[in-house]
């Protein structure tokens, strides 16, 4: 009788969780709790946090034959990354970037962002591989940073997803605060769309139509020629942006990419 019982308390979740699981289930309902007490990002939040909650209450459930390991398993072979790339694509305007290319430099930031934290990482000991995959966390992109991820340090991909996809669902509650300490309450007031109106762009593009169709082909194959490894990504990316522009020829392509993929 003592053995059945204590077979039975081997199998609970108490005798098999460690305080390493439980520190990571009360992460996952302060995310819970943020994405819907808060509305800070839900349709990020609500599926990490609850996958993170799965995931520490049932360990097994991401081992091989378990439900989540195959769910990690289209991350690490960036099915899933290339699909919300695609996703991502079909819901972006190039439209302003056409009309003001000047503004792509300030994409910049984002890469002094993945510098600093591939140098940083790298000192405190992680390898070359290691580092570059931390860093691109610094772009502020989940997609690129599992993609990466799970060709250089594919033991981080894990932790690398939650920093990645949480530091972004957490931003709503970072820029407040970065605002707050580095503007003046006079920047603070502008309206941005009264700016457009008095300073409008003076250049004027003919077939804007055309070149935003353009766009996504001439990028792709840019890519292609100059980095052929990150075409899994950015040709998603521009692929979604294609069907977006063509319009009605591609509409039922659109609303299943903007929609129900993302």
């Amino acid at each position: 009788m003592l053995d059945i019982l204590q077979n039975l308390a081997e199998q609970t979740g108490f005798a098999t969780l460690g305080w390493k699981n439980y520190v990571m289930i009360l992460i996952a309902f302060f995310f819970m709790y943020l994405a819907i007490a808060k509305g800070f990002e839900p349709l990020l939040l609500v599926p990490i946090s609850f996958g993170m909650f799965l995931v520490n209450m049932f360990p097994s459930i991401i081992e091989e034959g378990g439900l989540l390991h195959y769910f990690y398993k289209l991350d690490e072979w960036s099915i899933l990354p290339s699909l919300i790339f695609m996703g991502v694509g079909a819901m972006t305007d190039f439209g302003p970037l056409i009309a003001n290319p000047k503004s792509l430099m300030l994409g910049a930031a984002a890469q002094i962002g993945i510098f600093l934290t591939f140098l940083c990482a790298n000192a405190m000991g992680f390898t070359e591989a290691q580092a570059g995959s931390i860093g691109i966390i610094g772009g502020a992109d989940g997609p690129t940073s599992i993609f990466l991820t799970s060709r250089l340090a594919p033991e981080l991909l894990g932790p690398i997803a939650i920093a990645a996809y949480s530091y972004m669902a957490l931003v709503p509650v970072i820029i407040p605060l970065v605002v707050k300490a580095l503007c003046s309450k006079k920047e603070l007031m502008i309206n941005m769309k009264e700016q457009d109106k008095k300073y409008p762009n003076k250049t004027e593009i003919k077939n804007l139509r055309v070149l935003k169709i353009l766009f996504p082909i001439t990028v792709t194959t840019v890519v292609a020629l100059l980095v052929p490894t990150a075409v899994s990504l950015v040709g998603m990316l521009m692929f979604g942006n294609l069907i977006k522009e063509l319009g009605s020829m591609t509409s039922r392509l659109f609303d299943t990419a903007s929609n129900a993929i993302m």
